[in-house]
This record gives structure tokens, C-alpha cells and sequence, in this order.
């Protein structure tokens, strides 16, 4: 039997609700052993912009997942050289864990009707499932997926109906800046936290 490993990556700048709340739903929805998540190092399309240091991320993502058994935390993305795409990461995840080890991509509707950008993305989606987390205004795009990917990848990604909820990193950032509160917008110890580092202000 196949163990069932969840893959979350993300920048996680800061991680909050929205990204334990995905990350659980699709766990039991899809019977996964363990949620892995994985913090990118240089994520590719956030270029330009200022993020947390690593350490800082991490240690946020530790403090998050810290009361959840099935979640934990991969420093695969940091330990290997070049931006964070994807694909590598998926490779190096099923070289690390051997067959044995089967692979469901976790993210957004939106992600799943980008995919023909990504890189390698049938490759991709040969290697590991998508779970792909939708909302009402973002349904998949089906005409899309069926051409690009054809009936038999298209099978391999699956579609999970998710509560709203209308937390984002950016939103987080935001308050901060502004001097509001983000208290359950974040884990309590995450907040503490980006407070004692004075991130984001």
C-alpha cells in the first residue's frame, strides 16, 4: 500500500489560516498520510518584491503546524539550488521517498487553470496528482485541462470544494503595515511571533 503524501509548497510569507484550513480539508478528502509543507526558497514569480528570510518563514511554518500530527515541515525547496519551481520539486520529493510514495500536489483553482504555463507541466502531473481547491468564481477551466493534458493526465487532477475564506498573505502584510489586528487571520503563535520579530510593519 502506497503511502499518500499531501505536498503544500508556498511562500509562506506569512502562512496562516486559509493554508491549514486547505491543507487539512484536502487531507482527509483525499485519506493522506501526511501534509508536507514546503517553503520555496526563491519562488519564481515573486521576483522583486521583499519577502521574510527564510529562517523567518520557516520558523512561522513550524509554529503553525506545531499541534497538527499529520503535518510537517520540508526543507526540500531550501536545500536545493535555484528557484523554486515545481517540477524539481516534485522529482526530488519522489527520489527522496522512493515509489512507495505517492504524490498530490495541493493548490488553487486558479493554479490548476494556469498549469499550461508551469514548467513541465505534463511531466507534472505524470508524476504526482493535483488537488485542486476551488472556489464558486473560479471554477476549472474543462475545455482547457481536456485539451492540454488530454482524458488521461486530466484524470489525475482532482477537484476539492473548499469553505471560503478570504485570508491571504498579502491581506495579512497589509494590516500589519496599517496597525491592524490579525488575530485569527493567523495561529496564535505565529502572530506573537511576526510581533516580536516586528515583520511586515
Amino acid at each position: 500500500m502506497k503511502k499518500r503524501i499531501g505536498l503544500m509548497g508556498g511562500t509562506f510569507d506569512p502562512i496562516h489560516l486559509a493554508h491549514l484550513h486547505i491543507a487539512e480539508e484536502s487531507r482527509q478528502a483525499f485519506q493522506l498520510d501526511e501534509v508536507r509543507f514546503i517553503p520555496a526558497a526563491q519562488p519564481p514569480h515573486k521576483q522583486g518584491r521583499k519577502i521574510a528570510s527564510a529562517e523567518q518563514r520557516i520558523k512561522m511554518v513550524e509554529l503553525a503546524i506545531a499541534d497538527n500530527p499529520f503535518f510537517t515541515l520540508d526543507l526540500l525547496e531550501m536545500e536545493l539550488q535555484g528557484p523554486s519551481y515545481s517540477w524539481r520539486t516534485v522529482q526530488e520529493m519522489q527520489r527522496r521517498l522512493g515509489q512507495e510514495a505517492e504524490l498530490f500536489f495541493i493548490t488553487g483553482s486558479d493554479s490548476i487553470n494556469d498549469l499550461p504555463t508551469w514548467n513541465h507541466p505534463k511531466e507534472l502531473a505524470a508524476a504526482c496528482h493535483f488537488i485542486g481547491t476551488t472556489r464558486p468564481e473560479v471554477p476549472f477551466d474543462e475545455d482547457m485541462l481536456l485539451d492540454f493534458f488530454g482524458a488521461e493526465l486530466r484524470r489525475r487532477i482532482h477537484e476539492l470544494e473548499v469553505p471560503r475564506m478570504e485570508i491571504s498573505s498579502t491581506l495579512i502584510r497589509q494590516r500589519i503595515a496599517q496597525g491592524k489586528s490579525i488575530r485569527y487571520l493567523v495561529p496564535e503563535a505565529v502572530a506573537e511571533y511576526i510581533e516580536k520579530e516586528g515583520l511586515y510593519q
